[in-house]
């Protein structure tokens, strides 16, 4: 696992996804699990993944979430952000997701996805706001373990929703029905396919070949 932005940045990340949440909520008063979702949606939450340089230090957390805001509701707040003494527990939780973002290497959606919710992340405040960080890399694991174990596979989501069998899928994509089959049951390894026959799949299914992948 390595690190897609040097530790030198990782105090300013945490900081800025900190403020830019609580200035979401607090301010411009967005639901937390909603805002969550534009970023995600808005291609902010990829660049941040991707440490690139204006999202992860060069904005402050107000302008981050002006832009999430301007992208996905094509608007930008004109309230000032409050000068709060004490941090809010929702500065604590895009603080900590900062974190475990950086130490995972895991896509923000890809936490959502598999139950690790803004509304969950929020539940842990009062028990873990002032533990060791390392708590709730322990906590988050296993929440994440926990869902996509019993979850569905990635593929069978996203092919369900693109309404296509299997059988379907099999022939448009050129692989095996046995072989998407063994996927989704997670019988075999889609993380360990061959690029070619993951981009052949992701492609007929009108998405990324990352989406496919499992956590």
């Amino acid at each position: 696992m390595t690190n897609v932005y040097d530790e030198t940045y990782l105090d300013d990340a945490m900081n800025n996804l900190g403020d830019m949440l609580d200035y979401a909520v607090n301010d411009c008063e967005f639901d937390a699990e909603e805002f969550f979702g534009h970023f995600i949606v808005s291609g902010v939450a990829e660049a941040f993944e991707k440490g690139n340089p204006k999202y992860v230090t060069g904005l402050s957390g107000p302008e981050l979430a002006s832009e999430v805001i301007y992208r996905t509701l094509n608007s930008r707040p004109d309230t000032p952000p409050a000068e709060n003494v004490e941090k809010s527990m929702e500065y604590w939780a895009g603080w900590i997701l900062a974190y475990y973002q950086w130490y995972t290497t895991r896509r923000f959606a890809d936490m959502q996805k598999n139950g690790l919710t803004m509304e969950r992340v929020l539940s842990l405040y009062p028990t873990l706001h002032e533990a060791d960080i390392s708590k709730f890399v322990s906590v988050a694991d296993e929440i994440i373990k926990k869902n996509t174990a019993t979850g569905t596979s990635n593929l069978q989501r996203i092919r369900k929703a693109s309404g296509m069998t299997q059988k379907e899928l099999a022939e448009a994509s050129g692989t095996s029905l046995r072989m998407i089959q063994l996927y989704e049951q997670r019988n075999r390894d889609i993380n360990k396919t061959q690029a070619i026959t993951l981009s052949r799949i992701a492609r007929t299914l009108g998405c990324e070949a990352e989406d496919l992948m499992e956590i």
